[in-house]
């Protein structure tokens, strides 16, 4: 329980200020007209791409981030990463072999495929 809270508190302060802002740059301001800060996007990846670092590391220890099953900690990436997939900032993900299978299987769970449902849901 203690690993899963601290994983949980890692995606809260370390990956969901960067990555919220990086959806928030290349994907949410588009769709109302405004324009991309790409020196805030720069800042933000170096920024993400620290926090991978320590995720591609973790990874080579556990299949996910609290251990070797699917928790809330792996959830609680799901909506940002699937915003950034349709980014340029997806070449983070891809970089790194671990962070890419992790990314694969979590996005790949039938659960979030159905909650993606273009046509019924809260992504697309």
């Amino acid at each position: 329980m203690g690993t899963l809270t601290m994983w949980m508190e890692i995606e809260a302060h370390q990956f969901d200020p960067f990555a919220s802002v990086l959806t928030w740059e290349q994907v949410i301001k588009p769709l109302y007209g405004l324009e991309t800060d790409l020196t805030v996007v720069e800042e933000n990846e170096a920024s993400l791409e620290n926090v991978l670092n320590v995720y591609e590391k973790r990874l080579g220890e556990s299949k996910f981030l609290a251990c070797n099953t699917f928790t809330l900690v792996d959830l609680h990436h799901l909506p940002n990463i699937q915003y950034l997939l349709g980014t340029p900032t997806k070449r983070l993900f891809e970089n790194r072999p671990k962070v890419r299978t992790w990314v694969d299987d979590i996005t790949g769970r039938e659960a979030w495929k159905l909650a993606c449902d273009h046509d019924k849901s809260w992504f697309g």
